[in-house]
């Protein structure tokens, strides 16, 4: 069967404010991509818009905005990672043969709904993603030793690699004691342990692979998906939270996919939504032993967030997964800048929802 790539990316700036609608919004990065596919006369047979904004027939405005007349047309929504299972949604659409190429378009405005749980009465009036964090961080810090300075190190590494992204919503880098001083929000989290919900948008073009060859001599191959929902209500998460279980399963599924093995991959995006959550991924992914992960932190054999994870960048919901693989794309094809990952052959997308309810895994060549 043929092989699916994605033959081309963009992504917005992300932002505090913006008067621009959703499907507004998700227009910008759809710009470039469409002038190369008027180069190549190329057909977009499908668009799938990803965000969490209660809008209706989302995809089909954007669609006409863009001057697009798909086949399929349809919004996903699932939460933080809507971005990667659209992307899945692609995939399988021009993997059964119904579609030769698919527009797969992540946007959201700061204001989105899915910014509070608040259909999940297990959680009482704790509705807010911080007080899941805690509990994460506090379970860990007790069972392993993890500290708040090794959380913390994951903000800095984070800012620092924001700094050389000029579509981040923060630019500053930022220190230890910084983060350790920043408003403490719920124990132990902090403000700088936090991302931020913000306005953005971001955008690949996937195809089949005789499409591919058509329109790009550098295509970027979809190797392996893993996903896993485990609940949707964060009582039935997990009875242990030292880890995310949907995330390792997540992870065996995508890499039972392929032929390349977790110390194979040159670069990863992680779903850092708090710090602690990307110390539970090193763990969870199989990148480093359990236990470990506050450790890991300062590791050199695997590039983890180069454009500044979800605390660096910001947090659209619902492009979040489709910006991290656009930066894997651009990794591998040799296109980020200073970010640049010197001889990046593979790499990982990792894109979860409500406290680890949910996970995907993309593996990248």
């Amino acid at each position: 069967m043929s092989k699916i790539a994605i033959i081309d990316q963009s992504t917005s700036e992300f932002t505090r404010d913006t008067s621009l609608s959703v499907q507004e919004l998700a227009c910008d990065p759809c710009k470039r991509i469409l002038r190369n596919c008027k180069d190549s006369s190329m057909k977009i047979d499908a668009v799938i818009l990803s965000t969490t904004s209660d809008i209706q027939y989302g995809s089909t405005i954007l669609s006409e905005y863009l001057g697009i007349k798909p086949i399929i047309s349809q919004r996903l929504d699932n939460l933080c990672n809507s971005g990667t299972n659209a992307i899945v949604s692609a995939y399988s659409l021009i993997k059964s043969g119904l579609c030769k190429t698919a527009l797969v378009v992540g946007a959201d405005i700061r204001e989105t709904k899915g910014s509070q749980l608040l259909w999940d009465i297990s959680r009482g009036s704790f509705t807010l993603p911080v007080y899941w964090a805690a509990l994460f961080a506090k379970v860990h810090m007790r069972r392993y030793g993890t500290t708040e300075e090794q959380m913390a190190s994951v903000a800095v590494k984070n800012r620092k690699n924001a700094y050389l992204n000029r579509n981040a919503l923060f630019r500053k880098k930022v220190s230890v004691d910084d983060v350790m001083n920043s408003k403490k929000l719920v124990e132990p989290i902090k403000m700088l342990d936090c991302s931020y919900i913000c306005n953005g948008a971001s955008a690949i073009l996937l195809s089949n692979e005789e499409e591919a060859k058509k329109y790009t001599d550098r295509p970027v191959w979809i190797e392996g998906i893993g996903s896993s929902t485990e609940a949707a209500s964060f009582s039935n998460v997990s009875s242990e939270l030292s880890c995310v279980q949907s995330t390792k399963k997540a992870s065996n599924m995508a890499f039972s996919m392929t032929n390349i093995e977790r110390e194979q991959i040159d670069v990863t995006e992680l779903h850092d939504a708090f710090t602690i959550m990307e110390i539970l991924a090193y763990e969870d992914l199989g990148f480093c032993q359990k236990g470990e992960g506050g450790k890991f932190v300062s590791q050199n054999n695997i590039v983890i967030n180069p454009r500044g994870g979800l605390i660096g960048t910001g947090h659209p919901l619902g492009a979040t997964g489709v910006a991290q693989t656009v930066e894997i794309c651009e990794q591998l094809k040799g296109l980020a800048g200073k970010r640049q990952v010197n001889d990046c052959k593979s790499g990982l997308v990792h894109n979860m929802s409500a406290a680890g309810s949910s996970s995907l895994v993309l593996i990248l060549s």
